[in-house]
């Protein structure tokens, strides 16, 4: 959501700015622009609705000469998508330019006190009121620019992370965070700027990951300077980022979303490597090694968590509680972080999100900690605010995943949260050492069946062009595949904009069977398990009324494939593992029917991969 880009050095900026654009398009966007300050010391700022590419072709023939500047890919807020809400934001008097991720919630307040002295606006942004106050701070006080950042953030409500540029200070970009990441990459006498390292990845692998209310001074031919609001100097730690550029590009998929389908074997196995032993007779978490007590001991486990990272949260519950024995609630950390929750010291909570910038589920992260909770994180991007703001967790280490549609984060999720009650069920004794050594055993066979699933690719493919025609689709499952339907339901929505909704499938004669008829097609997990006959008895609740079943059945099913119209038959496991294979053929349905229906897949409208605002 937002993408930020910056540079200082001896390279043309221009060039690096874009290609850091074209890097952070995963986030979801709307409209992109650019402010560059020449040899001249002229600010030229140049922005545009739209794509990068829109923006490339807008500057053509334009001065875009330099070696500093900023760039900005803009969400929508506060204001509509259009050139003049674009970032970057001008100041009045045309020496000061700003781009902002985040809200300024004080924003309305600021703004109204400034036009009473005199302060014109342009947009409807609350970023110009950001940059307008900075420059009303220092003119009315003759303060320079660093200062004037400091008293203006002061005054702020909200969240941010910003990059500022002073034509009458061309080596000098200033920079602060607050709830929203922002990423300073070092590299030879010249610094990269990011909201995360993907577009510096390619420059240098030495970043320095900037705190709450502070303010990065980067400087030509100087070292980075960190304060905070008071100006006391702080001390960053340089850290060490582990990703390659080949991780960022699409290797030969036509999108970046279906090649995250395909790593998902990979990423599994990158996932549990150094956590189950090669024996597959044990499973190893060092937080769990750590803080045993802590969590032994726990009254209770809350889960909090957004989107996908919900319904991994939801197979958590599950796991958790049929083997450690101990209650779980899963929250929506939007709703958690809004009401007053009855939470101590003796409960854990558990913070699931993909980015690990999350702001509803940092804000529950906060709040929780407040009130004495231990913090246990489970996130993909290593030195995330989550991450750092939790007291302990596990990366799933899936890679960069760069579809707005999470696909291998789930699973990675599913997979640490499978692990994670594996390892405390073993240290608690509440679950049979047979039983512990079966499910460890098949967790290392997933990946190979994961492949099995993949197969079907092409078949997958043929089927979904039937369905391009839905208007509404129905997901159900039962038991462990109960959130796996919720997911599949979330894919199709994201990518094809067709309407889905999941259920339970026991859950479908209370309601949702009213819709059913010849243009309502269901999709049914219904694979060899506990429920098994359950299901049956739904799937022809479904086709006595005529509706259209798609059913994912495991190996050798001949039973459903009888009364169902479509069949996907899926490799055997154990039930509480389903949620691994079940997960995949959904998302290439979703997939496929989004690309038979030409929409953007790894780009879809309206979303935005990484949500750091409400």
């Amino acid at each position: 959501m937002c993408g930020i880009v910056g540079y200082i050095g001896k390279r043309d900026a221009y060039p690096v700015l874009v290609k850091g654009l074209k890097r952070l398009e995963y986030r979801g966007y709307d409209s992109a622009g650019i402010a560059l300050i020449n040899n001249q010391h002229q600010l030229n700022v140049y922005k545009t609705k739209g794509k990068v590419s829109d923006l490339e072709q807008f500057v053509e023939n334009k001065d875009i000469s330099g070696n500093i500047g900023i760039a900005h890919t803009r969400w929508a807020t506060h204001g509509e998508p259009s050139q003049i809400n674009a970032h970057p934001h001008h100041s009045s008097s045309g020496n000061l330019a700003l781009i902002h991720n985040g809200i300024i919630e004080n924003y309305a307040t600021l703004k109204e006190r400034l036009q009473r002295k005199g302060v014109a606006f342009k947009s409807n942004t609350d970023t110009e009121v950001l940059v307008q106050l900075i420059e009303y701070i220092q003119i009315s006080n003759k303060l320079d620019t660093l200062i004037a950042l400091q008293l203006a953030l002061r005054e702020v409500i909200g969240a941010y992370a910003i990059a500022l540029l002073d034509k009458r200070h061309p080596d000098t970009i200033l920079v602060a965070r607050k709830s929203s990441p922002l990423v300073v990459g070092i590299g030879e006498d010249e610094f990269f700027l990011g909201s995360d390292a993907t577009p510096i990845v390619e420059y240098t692998d030495k970043v320095v990951y900037l705190e709450d209310n502070e303010i990065g001074i980067i400087r030509r031919g100087q070292e980075l300077k960190v304060v905070d609001l008071n100006n006391v100097k702080m001390n960053p730690e340089v850290q060490t980022i582990e990703m390659n550029l080949g991780q960022l590009e699409k290797g030969g998929y036509p999108h970046f979303m279906l090649k995250e389908i395909f790593e998902q074997p990979d990423c599994i196995n990158d996932c549990m490597r150094g956590r189950v032993n090669i024996e597959s007779t044990n499973v190893a978490l060092s937080a769990v090694i750590d803080h045993k007590d802590k969590l032994l001991n726990a009254r209770r486990f809350i889960i909090l968590a957004c989107g996908t990272s919900w319904h991994a949260g939801l197979i958590g519950k599950q796991l958790l509680e049929s083997f450690c024995r101990i209650p779980v609630e899963v929250e929506y950390a939007s709703e958690f972080r809004y009401r007053n929750p009855v939470i101590g010291p003796e409960d854990v909570v558990i913070a699931i999100s993909q980015s690990g910038e999350t702001a509803d589920t940092l804000a529950a992260v906060q709040l929780a900690k407040d009130c004495g909770a231990f913090i246990y994180g489970i996130c993909n991007v290593v030195g995330s605010s989550i991450a750092r703001a939790t007291h302990t967790g596990s990366y799933i280490h899936v890679g960069p995943e760069i579809g707005v549609a999470s696909t291998k984060a789930f699973t990675g999720q599913v997979t640490v949260l499978t692990m994670l009650a594996l390892a405390l069920a073993k240290e608690k004794g509440t679950i049979d050492q047979q039983e512990f050594l079966g499910i460890v055993q098949e967790l290392n066979l997933i990946p190979a069946k994961m492949k099995q699933v993949l197969s079907k690719n092409q078949a997958i493919a043929e089927l979904s062009r039937i369905f391009t025609y839905a208007h509404n689709f129905l997901y159900l499952g039962r038991g462990y595949n109960y959130p796996v339907a919720l997911e599949g339901a979330l894919k199709l929505k994201e990518i094809s904009y067709i309407h889905a909704e999941g259920y339970p499938a026991a859950e479908m004669k209370h309601g949702p069977i009213a819709l059913i008829d010849t243009e309502m097609p269901a999709v049914v997990i219904a694979t060899k398990n506990a429920m098994y006959e359950k299901i049956i008895s739904n799937i022809q609740e479904i086709k006595a009324r005529k509706g259209k079943v798609i059913a994912l059945v495991s190996e050798g099913d001949k039973e459903i494939a009888a009364i169902a119209d479509d069949c996907i038959e899926i490799p055997k496991t154990i039930e509480c593992l389903e949620p691994l294979i079940t997960t995949i053929p959904l998302q290439l349905l979703a997939y496929h029917i989004a690309v038979c229906k030409g929409k953007d897949v790894d780009q879809p409208r309206n979303l935005a991969k990484s949500v750091t605002v409400e």
